[in-house]
Protein backbone atom coordinates (compact mmCIF):
# COMPACT_ATOMS: atom_id res chain seq x y z
CA UNK A 1 0.00 0.00 0.00
CA UNK A 2 1.53 3.49 -1.09
CA UNK A 3 1.99 5.34 1.58
CA UNK A 4 0.17 8.84 1.62
CA UNK A 5 2.38 12.37 1.11
CA UNK A 6 1.63 14.87 3.62
CA UNK A 7 1.40 17.88 1.76
CA UNK A 8 2.43 20.06 4.74
CA UNK A 9 5.46 18.09 4.69
CA UNK A 10 6.20 18.43 1.04
CA UNK A 11 5.83 22.33 1.19
CA UNK A 12 8.37 22.44 4.46
CA UNK A 13 10.63 20.60 2.36
CA UNK A 14 9.74 22.26 -0.68
CA UNK A 15 10.33 25.70 1.36
CA UNK A 16 13.68 24.35 3.16
CA UNK A 17 14.82 23.79 -0.48
CA UNK A 18 14.25 26.33 -2.20
CA UNK A 19 15.86 28.77 0.94
CA UNK A 20 19.30 26.72 0.85
CA UNK A 21 19.66 27.06 -2.41
CA UNK A 22 18.87 30.57 -2.35
CA UNK A 23 21.54 31.02 0.60
CA UNK A 24 23.73 29.14 -1.20
CA UNK A 25 23.90 31.11 -4.57
CA UNK A 26 24.39 33.94 -2.53
CA UNK A 27 27.05 33.17 -0.11
CA UNK A 28 29.08 31.43 -2.96
CA UNK A 29 28.32 34.89 -4.59
CA UNK A 30 29.74 36.91 -1.60
CA UNK A 31 32.41 34.77 -0.49
CA UNK A 32 34.97 35.92 -3.21
CA UNK A 33 34.69 39.54 -2.06
CA UNK A 34 34.84 38.54 1.72
CA UNK A 35 38.57 40.53 1.92
CA UNK A 36 37.09 43.80 -0.37
CA UNK A 37 36.25 45.91 3.09
CA UNK A 38 40.28 44.77 4.39
CA UNK A 39 41.62 46.08 1.70
CA UNK A 40 39.68 49.39 0.98
CA UNK A 41 41.34 50.17 4.77
CA UNK A 42 44.42 49.61 4.13
CA UNK A 43 46.30 52.58 1.95
CA UNK A 44 48.05 51.68 -1.12
CA UNK A 45 51.54 52.12 -1.34
CA UNK A 46 52.93 54.66 -3.64
CA UNK A 47 56.15 53.36 -5.76
CA UNK A 48 59.01 55.60 -4.69
CA UNK A 49 61.46 56.29 -7.83
CA UNK A 50 64.67 55.18 -7.75
CA UNK A 51 67.61 56.68 -9.29
CA UNK A 52 69.21 55.57 -11.94
CA UNK A 53 71.05 52.33 -11.94
CA UNK A 54 74.67 52.68 -13.43
CA UNK A 55 74.64 48.68 -14.14
CA UNK A 56 75.56 48.02 -17.40
CA UNK A 57 72.86 45.05 -17.64
CA UNK A 58 70.30 47.04 -16.28
CA UNK A 59 71.17 49.86 -18.76
CA UNK A 60 71.02 47.32 -21.09
CA UNK A 61 67.33 45.97 -20.22
CA UNK A 62 66.38 49.46 -20.29
CA UNK A 63 67.76 50.13 -23.38
CA UNK A 64 65.66 46.86 -24.61
CA UNK A 65 62.48 48.12 -23.43
CA UNK A 66 62.92 51.04 -25.12
CA UNK A 67 62.75 49.70 -28.76
CA UNK A 68 66.81 48.41 -28.85
CA UNK A 69 66.15 44.73 -31.56
CA UNK A 70 67.30 41.83 -29.97
CA UNK A 71 67.52 38.06 -30.55
CA UNK A 72 65.67 35.53 -29.07
CA UNK A 73 65.29 31.36 -29.30
CA UNK A 74 61.84 32.07 -29.69
CA UNK A 75 59.65 30.75 -32.75
CA UNK A 76 56.96 32.08 -34.47
CA UNK A 77 55.09 35.58 -34.25
CA UNK A 78 57.29 36.53 -31.29
CA UNK A 79 61.18 36.47 -32.74
CA UNK A 80 63.05 38.88 -31.67
CA UNK A 81 61.30 40.29 -28.87
CA UNK A 82 63.19 40.11 -25.66
CA UNK A 83 60.69 42.48 -24.10
CA UNK A 84 56.41 42.60 -24.89
CA UNK A 85 55.25 45.78 -23.98
CA UNK A 86 51.69 44.30 -23.53
CA UNK A 87 53.16 42.48 -20.22
CA UNK A 88 53.98 46.16 -19.28
CA UNK A 89 50.57 47.15 -20.65
CA UNK A 90 48.64 44.06 -18.90
CA UNK A 91 50.10 45.12 -15.12
CA UNK A 92 48.92 48.81 -15.79
CA UNK A 93 45.62 47.41 -16.24
CA UNK A 94 45.50 45.36 -13.50
CA UNK A 95 46.57 48.18 -11.62
CA UNK A 96 44.36 50.84 -13.04
CA UNK A 97 40.94 51.89 -11.56
CA UNK A 98 38.98 49.58 -14.14
CA UNK A 99 40.22 46.71 -12.58
CA UNK A 100 39.95 47.61 -8.73
CA UNK A 101 36.62 49.46 -9.25
CA UNK A 102 34.94 47.46 -11.61
CA UNK A 103 34.17 43.84 -9.07
CA UNK A 104 32.56 46.71 -6.73
CA UNK A 105 29.63 46.60 -9.43
CA UNK A 106 28.81 43.04 -8.29
CA UNK A 107 29.10 43.62 -4.29
CA UNK A 108 27.11 46.74 -4.91
CA UNK A 109 24.18 44.93 -6.74
CA UNK A 110 24.43 42.25 -4.15
CA UNK A 111 23.64 44.54 -1.01
CA UNK A 112 20.91 46.48 -3.83
CA UNK A 113 19.04 43.21 -4.24
CA UNK A 114 19.31 42.31 -0.20
CA UNK A 115 18.13 46.23 0.47
CA UNK A 116 15.12 45.69 -1.98
CA UNK A 117 14.50 42.78 -0.38
CA UNK A 118 13.87 43.48 3.17
CA UNK A 119 12.23 47.23 2.12
CA UNK A 120 9.93 46.06 -0.14
CA UNK A 121 9.57 41.87 0.53
CA UNK A 122 8.85 39.00 -1.74
CA UNK A 123 5.82 39.83 -4.96
CA UNK A 124 3.55 37.51 -4.01
CA UNK A 125 0.71 36.35 -5.55
CA UNK A 126 -2.98 38.32 -5.53
CA UNK A 127 -4.84 35.29 -6.01
CA UNK A 128 -4.93 31.87 -4.01
CA UNK A 129 -3.88 29.03 -6.21
CA UNK A 130 -6.69 27.30 -7.46
CA UNK A 131 -4.84 24.22 -8.42
CA UNK A 132 -4.62 24.71 -12.00
CA UNK A 133 -0.86 24.12 -13.62
CA UNK A 134 -0.17 25.81 -17.16
CA UNK A 135 3.06 24.09 -18.68
CA UNK A 136 5.76 27.15 -18.82
CA UNK A 137 8.67 24.84 -19.76
CA UNK A 138 9.61 22.00 -21.30
CA UNK A 139 12.36 19.38 -19.75
CA UNK A 140 14.80 19.75 -22.13
CA UNK A 141 14.71 23.98 -21.70
CA UNK A 142 14.86 23.31 -18.28
CA UNK A 143 17.86 20.73 -18.02
CA UNK A 144 20.14 23.41 -20.42
CA UNK A 145 18.74 26.36 -17.65
CA UNK A 146 19.72 24.19 -14.68
CA UNK A 147 23.00 22.91 -16.57
CA UNK A 148 24.03 26.14 -17.38
CA UNK A 149 22.95 28.05 -14.51
CA UNK A 150 25.41 25.68 -12.32
CA UNK A 151 28.78 26.19 -14.70
CA UNK A 152 27.89 29.60 -14.45
CA UNK A 153 28.10 29.68 -10.68
CA UNK A 154 31.37 27.44 -10.64
CA UNK A 155 32.69 29.68 -13.24
CA UNK A 156 32.02 33.06 -11.39
CA UNK A 157 33.56 31.79 -7.91
CA UNK A 158 36.78 30.17 -10.05
CA UNK A 159 37.20 33.26 -12.27
CA UNK A 160 36.82 35.70 -8.87
CA UNK A 161 39.11 33.26 -7.41
CA UNK A 162 41.73 33.87 -10.19
CA UNK A 163 41.22 37.30 -10.29
CA UNK A 164 41.32 38.07 -6.82
CA UNK A 165 43.01 35.42 -5.25
CA UNK A 166 46.68 37.02 -4.23
CA UNK A 167 44.93 40.39 -2.80
CA UNK A 168 42.07 39.19 -1.02
CA UNK A 169 42.30 35.39 -0.14
CA UNK A 170 46.01 35.08 -0.15
CA UNK A 171 46.76 37.60 2.49
CA UNK A 172 43.71 36.45 4.26
CA UNK A 173 44.91 32.68 4.70
CA UNK A 174 48.47 34.02 4.92
CA UNK A 175 48.33 34.18 8.74
CA UNK A 176 46.72 30.56 9.00
CA UNK A 177 49.22 27.88 9.55
CA UNK A 178 48.84 26.10 6.06
CA UNK A 179 46.93 28.46 4.66
CA UNK A 180 49.35 29.17 1.43
CA UNK A 181 49.25 25.40 1.01
CA UNK A 182 45.60 25.89 1.07
CA UNK A 183 45.72 28.79 -1.35
CA UNK A 184 48.13 27.10 -4.01
CA UNK A 185 45.39 23.40 -3.71
CA UNK A 186 42.60 25.82 -4.37
CA UNK A 187 43.80 27.47 -7.03
CA UNK A 188 44.78 24.59 -9.27
CA UNK A 189 41.95 23.08 -8.74
CA UNK A 190 40.06 26.29 -9.63
CA UNK A 191 41.69 26.44 -13.14
CA UNK A 192 40.92 23.17 -13.68
CA UNK A 193 37.53 23.64 -12.63
CA UNK A 194 36.97 26.89 -14.50
CA UNK A 195 38.64 25.14 -17.89
CA UNK A 196 36.29 22.29 -17.40
CA UNK A 197 32.99 24.54 -16.99
CA UNK A 198 34.02 26.36 -19.70
CA UNK A 199 32.85 24.31 -22.22
CA UNK A 200 29.63 23.66 -20.68
CA UNK A 201 28.62 27.05 -20.31
CA UNK A 202 29.22 27.89 -23.98
CA UNK A 203 27.14 24.94 -25.59
CA UNK A 204 24.74 26.41 -22.74
CA UNK A 205 24.68 29.56 -24.01
CA UNK A 206 24.47 28.37 -27.66
CA UNK A 207 21.34 25.82 -27.01
CA UNK A 208 19.49 29.22 -25.49
CA UNK A 209 20.42 31.20 -27.94
CA UNK A 210 18.57 28.82 -30.14
CA UNK A 211 15.71 27.83 -27.99
CA UNK A 212 14.63 31.23 -26.98
CA UNK A 213 15.53 34.23 -29.48
CA UNK A 214 12.28 34.06 -31.13
CA UNK A 215 10.70 35.15 -27.67
CA UNK A 216 12.94 37.93 -27.04
CA UNK A 217 12.51 40.58 -29.76
CA UNK A 218 10.75 43.26 -28.89
CA UNK A 219 6.97 43.01 -28.94
CA UNK A 220 3.21 44.34 -27.12
CA UNK A 221 3.44 44.97 -23.93
CA UNK A 222 7.23 45.63 -23.45
CA UNK A 223 6.81 49.81 -23.21
CA UNK A 224 3.94 49.45 -20.49
CA UNK A 225 6.08 46.97 -18.59
CA UNK A 226 9.10 49.31 -18.71
CA UNK A 227 6.58 52.36 -17.66
CA UNK A 228 5.49 50.33 -14.93
CA UNK A 229 9.10 49.26 -13.49
CA UNK A 230 8.16 45.88 -14.52
CA UNK A 231 6.04 45.64 -11.10
CA UNK A 232 8.81 45.83 -8.28
CA UNK A 233 7.96 48.96 -7.17
CA UNK A 234 3.98 49.71 -6.13
CA UNK A 235 1.32 47.25 -7.01
CA UNK A 236 0.40 47.64 -10.29
CA UNK A 237 1.62 44.26 -12.28
CA UNK A 238 1.98 45.22 -16.20
CA UNK A 239 0.92 42.93 -19.16
CA UNK A 240 3.75 40.61 -20.62
CA UNK A 241 3.51 37.89 -23.31
CA UNK A 242 5.64 34.69 -22.34
CA UNK A 243 8.60 36.79 -21.96
CA UNK A 244 8.36 40.04 -20.16
CA UNK A 245 11.00 43.26 -20.84
CA UNK A 246 12.84 42.14 -18.23
CA UNK A 247 13.43 38.39 -19.16
CA UNK A 248 14.30 39.80 -22.35
CA UNK A 249 17.11 41.99 -21.34
CA UNK A 250 18.22 39.28 -19.67
CA UNK A 251 18.53 36.99 -22.96
CA UNK A 252 20.22 39.60 -24.62
CA UNK A 253 22.81 40.20 -21.60
CA UNK A 254 23.70 36.70 -22.63
CA UNK A 255 23.80 37.23 -25.93
CA UNK A 256 25.99 40.19 -25.80
CA UNK A 257 28.60 39.76 -22.35
CA UNK A 258 27.86 36.23 -22.63
CA UNK A 259 29.03 35.67 -26.09
CA UNK A 260 31.96 37.39 -25.26
CA UNK A 261 33.09 35.82 -22.39
CA UNK A 262 32.60 32.57 -24.51
CA UNK A 263 34.68 34.00 -27.37
CA UNK A 264 37.53 35.08 -24.89
CA UNK A 265 38.05 32.32 -23.23
CA UNK A 266 38.15 30.45 -26.17
CA UNK A 267 41.56 32.57 -27.34
CA UNK A 268 42.69 32.17 -23.81
CA UNK A 269 41.98 27.99 -23.84
CA UNK A 270 42.96 27.85 -27.63
CA UNK A 271 46.99 28.11 -27.31
CA UNK A 272 47.15 24.39 -24.81
CA UNK A 273 45.56 23.03 -28.16
CA UNK A 274 47.71 23.45 -31.04
CA UNK A 275 46.41 20.63 -33.08
CA UNK A 276 43.31 22.82 -33.12
CA UNK A 277 44.38 26.65 -32.34
CA UNK A 278 45.66 26.31 -35.99
CA UNK A 279 42.73 26.27 -37.46
CA UNK A 280 41.73 29.39 -35.75
CA UNK A 281 42.59 32.20 -37.97
CA UNK A 282 44.21 34.73 -35.88
CA UNK A 283 47.21 34.37 -33.94
CA UNK A 284 47.77 33.87 -30.00
CA UNK A 285 50.86 35.90 -29.39
CA UNK A 286 50.99 37.68 -25.43
CA UNK A 287 49.68 40.77 -26.77
CA UNK A 288 46.03 39.09 -28.00
CA UNK A 289 45.95 36.72 -24.92
CA UNK A 290 46.45 40.06 -22.66
CA UNK A 291 43.48 42.02 -24.63
CA UNK A 292 41.11 38.92 -24.11
CA UNK A 293 41.81 38.69 -21.08
CA UNK A 294 40.60 42.18 -20.45
CA UNK A 295 37.37 41.17 -22.44
CA UNK A 296 36.80 37.93 -20.00
CA UNK A 297 37.42 40.42 -17.25
CA UNK A 298 35.27 43.09 -17.66
CA UNK A 299 32.48 41.41 -19.16
CA UNK A 300 32.34 38.51 -16.97
CA UNK A 301 31.84 41.03 -13.90
CA UNK A 302 29.42 43.04 -15.30
CA UNK A 303 27.70 39.34 -16.51
CA UNK A 304 27.82 38.44 -12.96
CA UNK A 305 26.56 41.95 -11.59
CA UNK A 306 23.43 41.52 -13.74
CA UNK A 307 23.23 37.61 -13.04
CA UNK A 308 22.60 38.57 -9.12
CA UNK A 309 19.48 40.34 -9.54
CA UNK A 310 18.00 37.55 -12.27
CA UNK A 311 18.76 34.59 -9.89
CA UNK A 312 16.86 37.06 -7.03
CA UNK A 313 14.03 37.47 -9.19
CA UNK A 314 14.02 33.74 -10.23
CA UNK A 315 14.21 32.75 -6.73
CA UNK A 316 13.36 34.70 -3.35
CA UNK A 317 12.04 37.80 -5.48
CA UNK A 318 9.10 36.48 -6.89
CA UNK A 319 6.64 33.86 -5.57
CA UNK A 320 6.03 30.88 -8.21
CA UNK A 321 8.97 31.67 -10.33
CA UNK A 322 11.31 29.02 -9.15
CA UNK A 323 8.31 26.34 -9.17
CA UNK A 324 8.11 27.28 -13.02
CA UNK A 325 11.97 25.95 -13.97
CA UNK A 326 12.17 23.33 -11.58
CA UNK A 327 9.27 21.65 -12.50
CA UNK A 328 8.05 23.18 -16.16
CA UNK A 329 4.09 24.17 -14.69
CA UNK A 330 3.04 27.80 -12.77
CA UNK A 331 -0.18 28.01 -11.62
CA UNK A 332 -2.91 29.84 -13.92
CA UNK A 333 -2.94 32.64 -10.99
CA UNK A 334 1.31 33.13 -11.47
CA UNK A 335 0.75 33.64 -15.66
CA UNK A 336 -2.20 35.77 -15.47
CA UNK A 337 -0.94 38.07 -13.10
CA UNK A 338 2.78 38.26 -14.65
CA UNK A 339 2.21 37.25 -18.52
CA UNK A 340 -1.43 37.79 -18.57
CA UNK A 341 -1.16 38.10 -22.50
CA UNK A 342 0.68 34.87 -22.70
CA UNK A 343 -1.86 33.42 -20.70
CA UNK A 344 -4.87 34.66 -22.68
CA UNK A 345 -2.89 33.29 -25.83
CA UNK A 346 -3.00 29.91 -24.10
CA UNK A 347 -6.51 29.80 -23.12
CA UNK A 348 -7.51 30.72 -26.75
CA UNK A 349 -5.71 27.79 -28.16
CA UNK A 350 -7.42 25.32 -25.49
CA UNK A 351 -4.35 24.94 -23.38
CA UNK A 352 -5.63 25.58 -19.88
CA UNK A 353 -6.53 22.78 -18.05
CA UNK A 354 -10.45 23.20 -16.23
CA UNK A 355 -9.57 20.96 -13.69
CA UNK A 356 -7.02 21.55 -10.62
CA UNK A 357 -4.11 19.45 -10.51
CA UNK A 358 -4.12 16.90 -7.90
CA UNK A 359 -1.19 17.43 -6.08
CA UNK A 360 -1.32 21.49 -6.71
CA UNK A 361 -5.19 21.17 -5.24
CA UNK A 362 -3.21 19.37 -2.02
CA UNK A 363 -0.75 21.71 -2.24
CA UNK A 364 -3.18 25.18 -2.31
CA UNK A 365 -4.88 23.76 0.40
CA UNK A 366 -1.95 23.54 2.52
CA UNK A 367 -1.30 26.96 1.76
CA UNK A 368 -4.66 28.41 2.32
CA UNK A 369 -5.03 27.17 5.71
CA UNK A 370 -1.40 28.94 6.39
CA UNK A 371 -2.55 32.67 5.39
Amino acid sequence: MRKKTDPARVKRRKKIAVWSFALIMLASLVAPFGGFVITALDSSAVAQEKPADSNPRSNYWRAVKGGVDGVSTVQGAETGVLINQGGTDWTNFRQGPVFKNLPWIVLGMLVLVTLYHLIHGKNKLEKRPSGILVKRWSGFERLVHWVTAVSFICLAITGLSMLLGRTVLLPLLSGIEGGKAAFAAWSQFAIQLHNIMGPVLSVGIVLMIVMWIWFNFPGKGDWGWIKAGGGLVGNKHPSAGRMNFGEKVWFWVICTFGLVVVVSGVVLVLPSFPSMAEYVPMTFDRNNMAEANQFHIIAGLIWMAIAIGHIYIGTAGTEGALQGMSTGYVTAEWAEQHHNLWFDKLQRQGKVPRQPDRYARGHNAVRQRSL
